[in-house]
């Protein structure tokens, strides 16, 4: 194995408090109220699907408003919310000094996503940060993110891995013959029965499962 490849919310991170608070204060100074609950398992896909899920319609206008109202709000300030979990950082540390190549691959806006790096400190551990609307037009989806990094950097799909924490995030892994660790610890609903895990199931973040992988 030659590099990890990792999603960022839910998986390095529990972002979950500055993105709710930002999303509260998006609806209520827009005068509305989000169709379903704010919480942490609705974190995951993009901004404007997440919007649109929240808002319980597609109108055009209105979804334009929400997201640039959250923007304003997430990017100025709620970012700074953001806590690793316990365990990643050790974990990355771990991982780059026996050379392995890291990167990160994530459906959140790569602007918030670099100033959640550089909050952390964490900027030097990574080769490549991808995110959708890094490319112009924006890719579609994770599937394609992890294709083009995979291109981009003239990676092997079987010398990698790819870390998440939702059903989706294992999807794009397999779609691009990745093999997907699921970070039980974050937002994505877990099987109950570790053998119903399509990948490898990781309890909590242990450097020491991925280094056994090379």
């Amino acid at each position: 194995m030659k590099a990890i490849i990792f999603d960022l919310d839910g998986t390095l991170v529990d972002s979950a408090p500055g993105i709710l608070n930002a999303f509260a204060r998006t609806f209520s100074d827009c005068g509305l109220e989000p169709v379903v609950p704010l919480i942490p398992g609705m974190i995951g896909p993009p901004l404007r699907d997440t919007l649109q899920h929240l808002a319980g319609v597609a109108d055009s206008h209105l979804l334009d408003q929400l997201t640039t109202v959250f923007k304003a709000h997430y990017d100025s300030a709620s970012y700074l919310e953001t806590q690793p979990f316990p365990g990643v950082e050790t974990m990355l540390v771990t991982l780059a000094a026996a050379g392995l190549d890291l990167h990160v691959a994530t459906n959140k806006r790569a602007y918030p996503t670099q100033r959640i790096l550089a909050h952390l400190g964490w900027t030097t551990f990574f080769n490549q940060v991808y995110a959708l609307d890094l490319f112009n037009p924006p890719l579609p989806n994770k599937t394609a993110l992890l294709a083009r990094l995979l291109t981009d950097t003239d990676l092997d799909a079987a010398q990698c891995v790819y870390v998440g924490d939702r059903q989706e995030d294992g999807q794009a892994a397999r779609a691009n013959h990745l093999t997907f660790c699921w970070a039980a610890w974050g937002f994505g609903a877990v099987p109950d029965q570790e053998e119903a895990v399509e990948g490898i199931l990781l309890r909590y973040p242990d450097p020491q499962i991925m280094l056994n992988l090379a």
